[in-house]
């Protein structure tokens, strides 16, 4: 066909026939959200530091945060009453000054255990604690349901988590380290062989199917790396490969970082922990970066089961606290801003004497962001945290 019969082509179409194949052409962005879960519970109170409080410097006389200053080890100033630590200076400080970071102190659950296990499984399933609890229903597996099944969400781990069980299955795979398949084609074909007919003949393909696609989009990069082409080390490497995943195909993923119980030998402005931030840091920036313009239409939040002692110990570590800061991070975040119910920081303000106390609920603040991302309703909303009042922050 020539020029002008393409043209005489085009004109003959219905009009609405025509927008349709533009629309098309051009879907409409779609949001994606990555939930960031720090095993260990990480101490917030050297993340955000309250550097207007004496008390602070006071509990910890040998891992506190330098006041804002000129110095590289000083805390980064965020308003009048927080900073932010040093080591995020070139990767969070700029998504903050460029408001696409907000932070939730004084955050969390009411589970009491000071136990990681039983407190991370009270805050994935994200079920009353007084109540009967489903440990087959966590509350991204029933965000996906609201959102119309599992297809588009993806677990980064070697196990599928609770966050995502439910009656639909989730895909899960780990991105730390990619190398070859221990089981090749012909193998892949012999296992699926042996399911065929049966009531896992459907879930054998599918893992097969998630695997393969994984291998796919990750055969590029994989290449450059074994050349030498890509530095980036530990979570920023696995957090650009979830970014090339999440941009293309997923639209609802959960990645989790251990190494965050630091009872002895935590650090201060340099040390343990301040690397343990910096690597973070640098993933989640990476994470933006590779996003490219989906960041625009991205939320990441940052959760941990608990926070630390207030005050540091005799081994110059914190040990299993109460109340957390959680991260929210995206492209078209109204942030730069430290948000929820607040508290001043000194003795008496502590919980039981030792912890920042929970003035924010997480499910409250995780059900707000849905509402704001998802456009969902009270009743839908409900399906994902029963009887939970969202709290609207006007981030997303």
């Amino acid at each position: 066909m020539n020029r002008r019969d393409a043209i005489k082509a085009l004109a003959a179409l219905p009009a609405a026939s025509l927008a349709v194949r533009l629309h098309a052409a051009g879907p409409a962005p779609r949001p994606r959200f990555l939930l960031v879960f720090l095993r260990g519970g990480y101490d917030c109170a050297n993340l955000l530091v309250p550097v207007s409080s004496s008390f602070y410097y006071e509990a910890r006389p040998n891992i506190a945060i330098g006041k804002p200053g000129p110095e590289t080890t000083a805390a980064l100033a965020l308003d009048a009453d927080w900073g932010l630590h040093p080591v995020l200076r070139e990767t969070i400080y700029p998504l903050w000054n460029s408001g696409q970071v907000a932070f939730v102190p004084f955050a969390g659950t009411d589970d009491l255990t000071r136990s990681h296990f039983e407190t991370q499984d009270a805050i994935e399933l994200g079920q009353a604690l007084d109540g009967t609890r489903n440990f087959q229903s966590g509350f991204l597996g029933r965000l996906a349901e609201v959102l119309g099944g599992a297809a588009d969400a993806i677990a980064f781990t070697d196990q599928l988590p609770v966050v995502f069980r439910g009656p639909k299955p989730v895909p899960n795979m780990a991105l730390r380290s990619i190398a070859k398949p221990s089981i090749d084609a012909r193998q892949s074909g012999i296992i699926a062989a042996m399911y065929r007919n049966t009531p896992l003949e459907k879930s054998v393909a599918e893992g097969f199917a998630v695997r393969d696609d994984v291998a796919r989009e990750m055969a590029a990069e994989m290449d450059a790396a074994s050349r030498n082409a890509i530095t980036a080390r530990g979570f920023e490497l696995e957090a650009r490969r979830i970014a090339k995943l999440m941009r293309e195909k997923y639209a609802l993923g959960f990645v989790d970082i251990g190494g965050w119980d630091t009872h002895v030998g935590e650090g201060g402005a340099t040390g343990y922990l301040a690397g343990r931030l910096d690597e973070l840091g640098r993933g989640l920036a990476a994470y933006a970066d590779e996003l490219g313009p989906q960041w625009a239409n991205t939320t990441v939040v940052v959760i941990s089961e608990f926070g630390r002692t207030f005050r540091e110990n005799g081994n110059r570590g914190t040990d299993h606290g109460h109340g957390s800061v959680y991260w929210v991070l995206g492209g078209s975040l109204h942030g730069g801003r430290i948000v929820g119910e607040q508290a001043k920081v000194e003795a008496g303000s502590l919980f039981q004497n030792r912890d920042f106390p929970v003035l924010n609920d997480y499910r409250q603040i995780l059900g707000g962001l849905f509402a704001r991302i998802y456009g969902l309703g009270p009743a839908q909303l409900g399906n994902v945290y029963a009887g939970v009042q969202p709290l609207d922050f006007a981030l997303a």
